[in-house]
């Protein structure tokens, strides 16, 4: 009987680590996919302005080269981008995104899609500029997150752990 009770006092304490670790990866992966859409956008900006090819054919060769929740996005994009213009399509894809991005983030990202595939490519390249300067922001701001809060949440799911079984004990 005092082996099971260690046995259920063990496994509270290992959960509790484990969510606690699980909310601290958050911020790290918020920070890896703003980096992941920095460097997607840069290799838009630059076959935007040297390939000219057409904007989904872009999405396309983008999503393979990246991270898959990032990817995905593109890729949605232009799967959208069948039935509606290209500006719709992103901010539809951003919206239905399964990503670790803040409100703040999509919102940005949507910056991009006011000029998408309306204006000449000189147009969508100060757009994707624009929106690379607010994604730095972001991310910045995601690195300060990160370097704070990651250690508070592994810690503190294991302090509320050790809480546990101590009270039960």
């Amino acid at each position: 009987m005092q082996m099971l009770k260690y046995f259920i006092l063990f496994l509270i304490l290992m959960s509790s680590t484990l969510i606690g670790k699980y909310l601290s990866k958050r911020y790290l992966y918020r920070l890896e996919e703003l980096e992941e859409m920095n460097t997607a956008l840069n290799i838009f900006k630059s076959k935007v302005k040297f390939t000219y090819e057409p904007i989904p054919q872009i999405f396309e060769e983008i999503s393979k080269g990246i991270n898959k929740n990032v990817g995905n996005i593109f890729i949605l994009a232009k799967e959208k981008m069948k039935q509606e213009n290209a500006n719709m399509a992103w901010e539809e894809a951003i919206k239905e995104s399964n990503t670790n991005l803040k409100d703040e983030d999509k919102h940005i990202l949507n910056t991009l899609s006011k000029l998408l595939g309306q204006t000449d490519s000189e147009g969508q390249i100060s757009q994707i500029e624009i929106t690379q300067n607010f994604l730095e922001a972001q991310i910045t701001e995601a690195r300060e997150e990160k370097n704070k809060n990651e250690k508070l949440y592994s810690r503190l799911g294991t302090t509320v752990g050790l809480a546990i079984v101590i009270i039960l004990c």
